[in-house]
């Protein structure tokens, strides 16, 4: 029961820094334009995009369809009706192909991006998750069920490979000339670090606080793994190889997706708290946080779009608020 208490103490905390926190960075992160999702229900999940095209891919979880929405124009332009739970959504640009992993039922879809047609799919166990795509190798790696990686062949859309791990894979990033994934498996407590090619569990990090990973971002070039947790909420950066802590600091509650801006040096960090905080690198083991821009509460996930200077940020439907793509302009 005290562990119970002490969990709720740490929400309330975190909820109570991000709703009172006094709004900054508004000149360098603002509104675009709001693009209405109608009839949407529910909650959303992970957003994907056709950059060239400026055709976003929201998976609206909640109300079992994909949701396809035109930047320019600033409209949904189709719906891909019929899913079940749709979480991880990508675009397949080589193939001119949506993916996505339906949570419900595990089905994995493949749709011809201009006809939206089925064009193939395959099952996996349920609670098909988050989803990534090497485009040197034309693989896609999705996280599923109580614990595993499937990894499917982005051509013939057959299941190749299958990494078992201990618990459900929440955020995973991929770096296939390092030959490492890393995962985030919030059942485990920990980080977990893959070997691609051998397809197995080579390292653990494990943390008893703080606790529930769901996000993750990498930088490449600096060797780093951010992470975003919950209880309480918190931002850690770590050293890629070694697991070794770099960075920590409080941040928006009720984290979802957070993303790495190499070009910036910044992180951006959307969080169901009702706002979006941005972390610039200051010196090589610290970073500050420059920027806390309401949102809107429960709009937690988004999608980064460097090429584009955009954030998107998916707002579900809550009491007048009608579900929303919201769209920042990223000022440099």
């Amino acid at each position: 029961m005290y562990y119970y208490r002490l969990i709720l103490s740490f929400v309330a905390l975190g909820c109570f820094t991000s709703c009172q926190a006094q709004e900054t960075g508004k000149k360098f992160l603002t509104p675009e334009k709001e693009i209405a999702l109608p009839n949407v229900k529910g909650r959303i999940d992970h957003i994907d995009i056709n950059v060239k095209d400026q055709i976003a891919y929201v998976a609206a979880l909640g109300n079992n369809t994909l949701e396809i929405v035109d930047l320019k124009a600033g409209k949904v332009t189709g719906t891909i009706n019929g899913l079940d739970e749709p979480q991880g959504v990508a675009y397949i640009d080589k193939h001119k192909e949506i993916f996505v992993a339906n949570g419900g039922t595990g089905e994995c879809g493949f749709y011809d991006a201009i006809t939206l047609k089925k064009t193939g799919s395959l099952k996996l166990d349920d609670d098909a998750d988050d989803v990534r795509y090497d485009i040197e190798a034309d693989l896609i790696y999705v996280g599923y069920g109580s614990g595993g990686i499937a990894i499917i062949n982005g051509q013939n859309h057959k299941q190749v490979g299958d990494i078992k791990l201990p618990a459900h894979p929440e955020s995973f990033q991929l770096d296939a000339k390092a030959n490492r994934l890393w995962v985030n498996l919030p059942g485990s407590g920990m980080v977990g670090v893959i070997d691609p090619k051998q397809q197995k569990l080579i390292a653990k990090w494990s943390k008893l606080f703080p606790r529930s990973n769901f996000p993750m971002a990498y930088d490449e070039q600096q060797h780093r793994i951010i992470v975003g947790y919950r209880l309480p909420a918190k931002l850690v950066v770590y050293n890629s190889e070694t697991g070794a802590t770099i960075f920590s600091a409080p941040m928006v509650s009720d984290v979802d997706d957070l993303y790495w801006d190499k070009s910036s040096k910044e992180i951006f960090i959307s969080g169901g708290g009702g706002a979006v905080n941005v972390f610039k690198q200051i010196s090589d083991t610290a970073y500050q946080q420059t920027g806390n821009v309401k949102t809107r509460s429960g709009a937690r996930t988004s999608l980064l779009v460097p090429e584009l200077n955009l954030l998107l940020i998916a707002a579900r439907a809550d009491g007048d608020q009608k579900a929303a793509l919201l769209v920042y302009k990223i000022s440099r």
